[in-house]
């Protein structure tokens, strides 16, 4: 017989961990994980059951759709729950009622001064996920002298003074760098200063929400945590198939005319996560169509600073400024801990400013590394460390996997890996957690249109020494996961 319980009971199935309570100190997207991860083990949640659409059970705890859809997406990534294409996430077969935590758990103090014993991952080894720079490399020396160089040259008057795109040594710093490294057609009149591109997504889908702007198309797959920031602001992602070519501009057209949307959010440089560039006709197509409907582009230029077989391509911006917003930032390609970005706008975008916008001195010290010439030099230095790397981990995979296809243009810090028929990704990362072997599932980034399983696998934070042994691992749980 079919379960007609009404979905508020999930509030109640959930022992309601994500109220107010002991946890207030614990960010709420952990809260709704633990109460998953809790009701799965205690058996609450049986294996094989449904769980119910993020927006519904956002809904009715009364958060955000991303505190949901990040949840779910870790427990995805780990094996704990089974995402299909056109059918509902559920609970993985293999998550039965367990006796009890096998991980090794540490001690955390509460924020109400009593210990709480918190049940943890293994140690990351093998660090194969996408999307983070080399942290070893980061240039901490050459950051402390840009801080150093900047408080000391900063006047007294711009202390107190009102910077509400940001100071402006930073935004002529970012434009220069913009129009040389990008060749974007920037000035700094048109660039503000973010804390990255969730900030500087989340600023832009506030003005366009303002402007009337109800749907932004995206491409699919893509970074979920940008489309479901435009989410959180009211704009209702609609998404776009993606091919070997970038995002397929004829869908794009016909998807905007059936639904009125006139903004998209793309990565023409470096798709994530299938890495395709964006071909050359599809980009004059996609700007065309802006042009014509009154449309916006946002370029989120996450990683375009590193490409291996040639020069970077132009930022899409250059073929019309007045259609498309540029967003970049520090966090891929020096440490996601400057916390610091950019964004380089049309003249009819003129966007408030964050609600905590970064530190007068963190972007006087972004002046100085960039005018100094720091940045520019890690980011040559990255791009040899990065190109080394790529080859060294294709000849592993070609060496341990040489059946299994790789993906992607030779650029950025991640490429992808198909699975073999059969072998579902999830289960890879899943048995690869448990060695500490960080992996991430292609279903990660999906919306609605299926790929084929696959693993994105990410080398910028991958030790050197042990990418040959980080492959021969995966190796083997995919051909147990086969049989072979």
């Amino acid at each position: 017989m079919q379960n007609t319980r009404p979905i508020l009971a999930w509030e109640t199935l959930l022992d309601l961990e994500v109220e107010s309570g002991s946890a207030v100190a614990r960010p709420l997207r952990d809260r709704v994980e633990t109460a998953l991860r809790r009701a799965i083990a205690e058996g609450r949640l049986s294996p094989g059951s449904a769980v119910p659409p993020s927006r519904t059970l956002a809904e009715t705890l009364g958060v955000s759709r991303w505190v949901v859809t990040e949840a779910y997406g870790q427990l995805v990534a780990e094996g704990v729950l089974e995402a299909r294409t056109g059918s509902a996430t559920r609970v993985a077969e293999q998550h039965a009622r367990a006796p009890g935590p096998t991980r090794p758990a540490r001690l955390s103090e509460r924020a109400d001064g009593n210990a709480a014993l918190l049940d943890v991952a293994p140690p990351v080894r093998y660090d194969l996920r996408p999307g983070i720079p080399d942290l070893r490399a980061t240039p901490r020396a050459r950051w402390a002298a840009a801080l150093r160089a900047a408080i000391t040259a900063i006047p007294d008057r711009d202390l107190a003074a009102s910077h509400p795109l940001g100071y402006a040594p930073a935004r002529a710093a970012v434009a220069a760098y913009l129009s040389r490294s990008r060749h974007a057609v920037a000035d700094a009149a048109h660039v503000a200063i973010t804390h990255g591109a969730t900030d500087g997504m989340g600023i832009l889908s506030r003005e366009l929400h303002r402007q009337g702007h109800r749907d932004l198309l995206v491409e699919d797959p893509s970074w979920p945590r940008l489309r479901a920031v435009a989410e959180e602001r009211g704009l209702r992602p609609i998404p776009v198939p993606v091919d070997d070519d970038g995002i397929d501009t004829a869908r794009l057209m016909e998807i905007a005319t059936g639904t009125g949307a006139r903004a998209a959010l793309i990565t023409p440089a470096h798709q994530f996560p299938l890495g395709a560039a964006l071909a050359p006709g599809r980009r004059e197509e996609l700007v065309r169509w802006a042009r014509e409907h009154g449309g916006l582009l946002i370029e989120d230029d996450y990683d375009a600073e590193f490409r291996y077989d040639r020069r970077p391509i132009p930022a899409l911006q250059r073929l019309d400024p007045e259609r498309v917003a540029l967003i970049g930032s520090l966090s891929k390609s020096v440490s996601p801990a400057l916390g610091l970005g950019w964004m380089l706008l049309p003249s009819g975008i003129a966007p408030g400013q964050s609600a905590t916008p970064p530190s007068l001195i963190d972007q006087a010290a972004l002046a100085e590394f960039i005018t100094r010439g720091d940045l520019e030099r890690h980011l040559r230095s990255s791009r040899t460390r990065f190109r080394r790397r790529r080859r060294r981990l294709l000849d592993a995979l070609r060496s341990e996997l040489p059946e299994l296809p790789v993906s992607g243009i030779a650029a950025g810090m991640h490429l992808v890996l198909a699975v073999p028929a059969g072998v579902v990704a999830a289960d890879v990362v899943a048995t690869g957690r448990a060695i500490g072997l960080a992996l991430t599932p292609l279903t990660r980034y999906e919306c609605i249109h299926p790929q084929a399983e696959a693993l994105v696998l990410g080398y910028g934070d991958l030790d050197d020494t042990l990418v040959e042994e980080a492959v021969a691992r995966l190796a083997t749980i995919i051909h147990a996961a086969r049989g072979s």
